[in-house]
């Protein structure tokens, strides 16, 4: 038994160049503060900049994924189950932000009781 030998090694991960990896981290970055520019501007619709900003969050998971991960070396079939579970998810949290006008009200009523009874 002790001569029976197998070898588990299954080769090199795949290795991104530098210039790779610091190009997506400049994505990122400039993709963050875009969202941050965006958010505080007027340029968008009241309401609509929650999915504007979800939008740009999909695409920086996406290069997350596929550079960081490394995923854009493996099987297409396991980048496009990765790809809709975030997209996925990210409609999911955009159909649900939609319903924050319905109760807007009692927050900022809560929120204006609170300020009043504060010492």
């Amino acid at each position: 038994m002790s001569d029976h030998h197998e070898d588990h090694n299954h080769g090199f991960s795949h290795v991104m160049s530098p210039g790779i990896l610091l190009g997506t981290f400049a994505v990122l970055i400039v993709m963050t503060i875009v969202t941050v520019l965006l958010a505080d501007s007027e340029l968008i619709p009241k309401g609509f900049d929650v999915h504007v900003a979800l939008t740009i969050a999909t695409i920086k998971a996406a290069f997350v994924m596929l550079f960081f991960m490394h995923m854009i070396y493996d099987k297409p079939l396991n980048t496009i189950f990765f790809l809709f579970s975030i997209v996925f998810v990210s409609l999911f949290l955009g159909f649900a932000m939609t319903d924050t006008e319905q109760y807007q009200h009692r927050i900022d009523e809560f929120n204006y009781n609170e300020v009043e009874t504060t010492p």
